[in-house]
């Protein structure tokens, strides 16, 4: 007998509320995770009009592609700000001129797919606020994530015995 297929309907994918619930707010569902996927992130987000799920950043690690599936908005990548509509596809690869946000500044709601290669541990730089940002997801002991102001750096042998 034959197995069947992991799959889903985007329609029935578990979804969560993820951000601040001022500008950063939005509706996720963790596809990859649903389906068994341990290589690749999928995720379906949904925007409210004036919403945006993340900061403005950018890898240094995980490549990621957007799939514009409803909507319009404005994606801000490095310096400048582009409109993206329904049925186009972008790509934002890895390290410094790649800093990527999407916003829906429409009326309406604005739905996508994000598609990332899942590499752990995974460092970002946010440069509105110029943090950095260092993570590990997959510890049995649970997950790392730490966040510092790139002005508070430390000598590399400061504290050490």
């Amino acid at each position: 007998m034959a197995n069947s297929p992991p799959k889903i309907h985007i329609d029935s994918v578990e979804r969560m509320v993820v951000g601040n619930g001022e500008k950063f707010a939005a509706s996720i569902g963790r596809i990859g995770a649903q389906l068994g996927m341990t290589k690749i992130g999928c995720t379906v987000v949904e925007l409210e009009p004036g919403k945006r799920a993340w900061p403005h950043h950018l890898h240094y690690g995980q490549e990621e592609l957007f799939v514009i599936l409803e909507g319009e908005g404005t994606l801000r990548y490095d310096d400048g700000e582009y409109a993206i509509q329904q049925g186009e596809i972008f790509f934002a690869g890895t390290g410094p001129g790649t800093a990527h946000q999407i916003v829906n500044t429409s009326a309406s709601n604005l739905k996508y797919l994000a598609l990332s290669s899942m590499d752990d541990p995974e460092l970002c730089y946010y440069p509105d606020s110029k943090k950095y940002g260092a993570y590990y997801w997959r510890s049995d002991d649970g997950a790392v994530r730490f966040l510092a102001h790139e002005d508070s750096a430390v000598d590399y042998f400061e504290g050490e015995r």
